[in-house]
């Protein structure tokens, strides 16, 4: 089961040094570390929309509206990390997000974004290991003083990344263009999209 000192332990592992058996102890590695992570895991968060870090919501309008082009500003959970769908599928309106707030119109905003997932023990796989080559490529020159060990770290990062966002998009069914009038007329109403059509 993952923790943040064990992510931190494997990423110490990976750099060739002691591991640790808590984020305060005192030495250079367990600071480095305890310094470092929660930037880390909101950044490598943000970076990917992890199955186990999204939610849906539905906002309510704030009482205060914007001062032009739309009607009605909705303020973003606490635990907002990243929008990643405004509207519901097919339906998805014209927003912006400025200061803490998504500005759009409607009474109410349906609302699909990354969330802050503090609990590492409910994280898919490859999130624990993406933040643990996350972790020792921030940690590489405090550990190591090695810029080699800096790029080393980096591009393994980046190359677990990629077979992140491969795995994701095989995870979810295919999106589909929906039952559109243009495609309709097309194609003589003999074109249908979606499970049972």
């Amino acid at each position: 089961m993952a923790t943040s000192v064990s992510i931190c332990s494997n990423a110490l592992l990976r750099l060739g040094a002691q591991t640790i058996a808590s984020l305060s102890e005192s030495n250079d590695r367990a600071r480095i570390a305890a310094n470092l992570y929660e930037s880390v895991r909101d950044s490598t968060l943000r970076s990917h929309p992890w199955n186990c870090a999204v939610k849906r919501v539905v906002l309510a309008p704030d009482t205060e509206v914007p001062a032009f082009d739309f009607t009605a500003q909705f303020t973003l959970p606490s635990d907002w990390m990243r929008t990643l769908q405004v509207g519901q599928d097919g339906f998805q309106g014209d927003y912006r997000t400025e200061s803490g707030k998504i500005m759009a119109s409607g009474t109410s905003l349906a609302l699909r974004y990354i969330w802050r997932n503090t609990v590492e023990s409910t994280w898919d796989a490859m999130l624990v290991e993406a933040m643990e080559l996350a972790m020792a490529a921030s940690m590489a020159y405090g550990i190591t003083k090695s810029s080699a060990m800096v790029e080393t770290q980096t591009r393994l990062y980046r190359d677990h990344m990629k077979r992140c966002r491969a795995t994701d998009g095989q995870d979810d069914p295919p999106d589909t263009l929906g039952d559109f009038p243009l495609m309709q007329s097309r194609f003589g109403g003999a074109f249908r999209y979606g499970p049972g059509r």
